[in-house]
């Protein structure tokens, strides 16, 4: 399994409005990908800033590339979601996980 780490960044006033994009928008988008295995969205407010870190789970690089196409090395941030983050990782870290522990 392949874990794929993004963050974005955006203000206290907006950070409830990304949240709900992601988890409509991206997780209905997420949900219908062969392969797709889960996804955390932390989120961490320091002062009037908020980043988020988006964690995905992919069984293997065909699955993330279902989701992010061949360049999938790159963030896909939506149009919806450039609106209101202030700044972004342009490119994803993707780890091979060592060990996966649900509840």
């Amino acid at each position: 399994m392949i874990a794929r780490t993004w963050h974005g960044w955006t203000t206290a006033s907006l950070a409830d409005e990304y949240q709900h994009h992601y988890a409509t928008v991206v997780a209905t988008e997420l949900r219908g990908i062969p392969g797709f295995r889960g996804a955390r969205l932390l989120r961490h407010q320091s002062g009037g800033e908020v980043r988020f870190t988006s964690i995905t789970f992919f069984t293997d690089v065909d699955a993330i590339r279902a989701f992010a196409g061949d360049e999938y090395e790159f963030a896909v941030v939506a149009e919806q979601a450039r609106k209101v983050l202030t700044r972004w990782d342009e490119r994803v870290v993707h780890d091979e996980v060592a060990i996966f522990v649900t509840g």
